[in-house]
């Protein structure tokens, strides 16, 4: 899943260093997600490094950034921004609940593009609408990544089989992919449904 010749304390440092660099700089919502996406990096780093209270906070950091970037006036359509606050707080350990119905209430369910859907489908799962969930993965359809709406499906049906071969489908795409978010190569995505797995009773594949 991972590249253990990386060095993640280092790959931590950098991403921390950033961090502190854009602090100086003017917040608007650009730069507010540039923040978060350096403390995601800063967070996801130390949980591979298996520093994982440190990382903890740095992903809580990245999360509530995406939302001051949201807030500051981010395009309406930026999914990105809940999806990865939502996905940070999962990672972190905590009650994501927030970030889900930030999803929802900015109107993701009845978003057209399937990434907005999918902010919803995740947003939903977290709040344990299981059902309403399954409904919206099932429209997520062309332009949407097959194995992770499939994941997503099993997940709210609660069936095991199926998350664990479509979980493991999720993995293999990470692992023949080129690029990463914030250059780190890790099924970030795999390690997020498989906590929601296990609040499922369903067994990680990550």
């Amino acid at each position: 899943m991972t590249d253990e010749s990386i060095n993640w304390s280092e790959r931590f440092e950098r991403a921390a260093e950033r961090y502190r660099g854009g602090e100086t700089r003017g917040l608007d919502q650009r730069q507010l997600t540039q923040l978060a996406n350096a403390a995601w990096a800063a967070g996801l780093s130390l949980l591979m490094a298996g520093r994982d209270d440190e990382a903890a906070a740095w992903l809580r950091t990245a999360a509530a950034r995406y939302r001051e970037s949201w807030d500051a006036g981010a395009p309406p359509d930026s999914w990105g921004r809940p999806i990865a606050a939502t996905k940070a707080l999962l990672l972190a350990g905590d009650d994501a609940t927030e970030a889900a119905r930030w999803a929802l209430e900015a109107g993701a369910e009845q978003a057209e593009s399937p990434i907005g859907r999918y902010a919803a489908t995740l947003a939903l799962l977290v709040l344990g609408r299981d059902g309403d969930a399954a409904a919206l993965a099932a429209t997520l359809g062309d332009g949407f990544p097959e194995d992770v709406a499939a994941a997503l499906a099993a997940l709210a049906a609660h069936d095991a089989d199926a998350y664990a071969a479509a979980a493991r489908r999720v993995l293999r795409s990470f692992e023949t992919r080129d690029a990463f978010l914030e250059d780190l190569p890790v099924a970030d995505t795999a390690l997020v449904l498989d906590r929601l797995a296990r609040e499922r009773g369903l067994p990680g594949q990550a």
